[in-house]
């Protein structure tokens, strides 16, 4: 007998599977609905976008307010993957609160911290 795993696609409007650039960058977009789902959605995203070949995840963070520790435990699992191929996790967009829950936990040193990119003006 053998048995299956069936992923679930995450139900956000950016939640589609990633696939890396000629850089090997893959931006995951989150918000504070796709993580009032669980944490499966944020993992099935991750997963797939290491799983593409992402050597550089870059996680979109400015739709989110808070972060739990599994979730920011979740972004050190991706990291140690893309540290493996020579890559990085960069959170992009992080607010004051994130990111002192950063610097408190040391976390800071690790992950790369990205300014949200401004709106075109006009």
């Amino acid at each position: 007998m053998t048995a299956t795993a069936v992923h679930r696609p995450p139900t956000g409007t950016d939640a589609a599977p990633a696939r890396p650039g000629r850089d090997g960058q893959v931006v995951v977009r989150l918000s504070d609905d796709l993580l009032a789902d669980g944490l499966a959605d944020l993992r099935w995203l991750l997963h797939d976008a290491l799983l593409s070949g992402a050597r550089r995840l870059v996680v979109d963070l400015t739709d989110v307010r808070q972060l739990s520790s599994t979730a920011v435990a979740s972004f050190l699992w991706a990291h140690r993957t893309c540290r493996a191929r020579g890559g990085a996790v960069v959170l992009r967009g992080v607010n004051r609160r994130t990111e002192d829950l950063l610097h408190r936990t040391g976390l800071w040193r690790v992950m790369q911290l990205e300014d949200a990119p401004h709106p075109p003006e006009g």
